[in-house]
């Protein structure tokens, strides 16, 4: 089964002093070499934000070409703002792409991997499940 990594996970891995025993990362390296990393196009598009220096900007591109885009639905971003209104009548508060993460995990019947504890929160209200490290 795919996995979808959230931004957190992928930024921890980024990071020049990634520490190499956070259980995310491991887990991250084992999904990419069992090829069941689930990317989307918002999640590159955080990812690539804010990189300021040209050449960085085109490595990093380039390395997230090995993860191909999982393409999305206009029944994604519905669910997504469905997600958002369910989470929001609750008090639980998020940023867009959170809820399309949210929407696509639950639609695709996927797990999310993150560090972003907002993600638990999210998970007690809509339907999808967090993806533990082994």
């Amino acid at each position: 089964m795919n996995v979808l990594v959230d931004t957190s996970v992928w930024s921890l891995a980024l990071r020049r002093n990634a520490l190499s025993t956070a259980p995310e990362l491991r887990e991250l390296i084992e999904l990419v070499g069992e090829g069941r990393v689930l990317m989307l196009g918002a999640i590159r598009q955080e990812l690539l934000s804010g990189v300021r220096n040209a050449d960085q900007f085109r490595k990093l591109r380039d390395a997230l070409d090995a993860f191909p885009d999982d393409p999305l639905s206009a029944a994604d971003y519905i669910e997504a703002a469905r997600c958002s209104n369910t989470c929001h009548s609750q008090g639980i508060q998020g940023a867009n792409t959170d809820f399309l993460i949210c929407a696509v995990a639950a639609r695709r019947k996927v797990p999310v991997l993150t560090t972003d504890h907002d993600f638990q929160a999210f998970a007690h209200v809509l339907h999808f499940t967090l993806h533990a490290p082994r």
